[in-house]
């Protein structure tokens, strides 16, 4: 059986390389809890899309399972599926840990997790500090979150330092707004490499998109299929994977609706990091190579755009950098 061929890449403004589709790690679990039916799952989709051929695996603190994307990583490479430097490994900064002081202590917890010597990309999760400490989601006696002060530059001036340190080879935001992104890139030594931003059809994120393409920051695109997951925060919504619309473009080209969805993602410059532990759709969502949408079929895609938004994160509002 041959090889499988590796996801083509894309340059990030550091020089480095990305692969331009990734497997996202995230279970959609309560924040700080974590699901005894998830134990072993992610291991085993991470090795799962490393032998169809994805090498970029989208991961964070936060998701508590650093542990298992990096053993699946590490059994890889002993079995010679993959080399190190063949894998792309992301992982995140988490909210609680935007203090100076707390930020390489952080890194560090997640390489001890992951078991790798460097992390190839290392993102400020969310623009949102929350207090200091071991809580994930600290709260007062009135169960709202407390929030912290720390501004983001402080936060980005420690990650830098990560850079030179060779603890992480990038550094990159996630869930930033354009005027967040534009302080952040007037204001420092090290340039983000992507801001990593829900997108899909129906949250196009143009005027972003287009921000970040003239700064030369690469959009990575979480929730591609639109987290239904989270639907019960904005009420019962339209299934991306269920609209006709997509379905009509997928049969022209003999396409499902979600291989339709990343490959509008890519073809916009975007790179998707879709979620799944099911074998057969990690192969599926992989499968995006051998066709092209035509600009037709990108206008049809265009106009679904509703601005709607499946990721709200309540739970950083009120916060003075919330950045919706």
């Amino acid at each position: 059986m041959p090889a499988p061929r590796p996801a083509p890449k894309v340059a990030l403004n550091d020089g480095t390389q990305m692969p331009v589709i990734g497997l996202g790690t995230y279970q959609g679990n309560p924040l700080g809890k974590r699901l005894d039916s998830h134990v072993g799952q992610v291991q085993q989709a991470v090795m799962d899309a490393l032998d169809i051929g994805y090498r970029h695996i989208d991961g964070a603190l936060l998701y508590q399972n650093e542990e298992e994307v990096g053993a699946a990583v590490r059994a890889k490479i002993a079995q010679g599926v993959v080399k190190r430097e063949d894998v792309f490994v992301c992982t995140k900064l988490w909210n609680n840990s935007h203090h100076p002081d707390a930020v390489e202590r952080t890194c560090r917890k997640s390489l001890s997790n992951l078991g790798l010597d460097y992390i190839d990309l290392y993102l400020m999760h969310w623009p949102t500090a929350f207090k200091d400490g071991d809580d994930l989601t600290p709260k007062g006696p009135d169960g709202k979150v407390l929030f912290s002060s720390v501004d983001i530059l402080d936060t980005w001036r420690a990650m830098e330092q990560l850079v030179r340190q060779g603890l992480v080879r990038s550094i990159g935001v996630s869930n930033f707004n354009a005027a967040q992104l534009r302080r952040l890139m007037d204001n420092c030594d090290i340039k983000p490499v992507v801001n990593q931003i829900e997108c899909h059809p129906y949250l196009s994120q143009k005027p972003l998109l287009e921000l970040c393409q003239q700064l030369g920051v690469r959009v990575v695109a979480y929730s591609p299929f639109g987290s239904p997951e989270s639907d019960w925060s904005l009420g019962k919504v339209d299934r991306l994977l269920d609209d006709r619309t997509i379905a009509e473009v997928g049969k022209k080209h003999d396409k499902t609706p979600g291989q339709v969805i990343l490959r509008y993602l890519v073809q916009r410059g975007a790179v998707p990091i879709p979620k799944s532990v099911t074998k057969s759709r990690i192969q599926e969502n992989f499968n995006i190579f051998d066709f092209e949408l035509s600009a037709q079929d990108m206008s049809i895609l265009e106009a679904l755009n509703k601005d709607r938004r499946m990721c709200p994160f309540l739970e950083g509002l009120g916060h003075p950098e919330y950045p919706f």
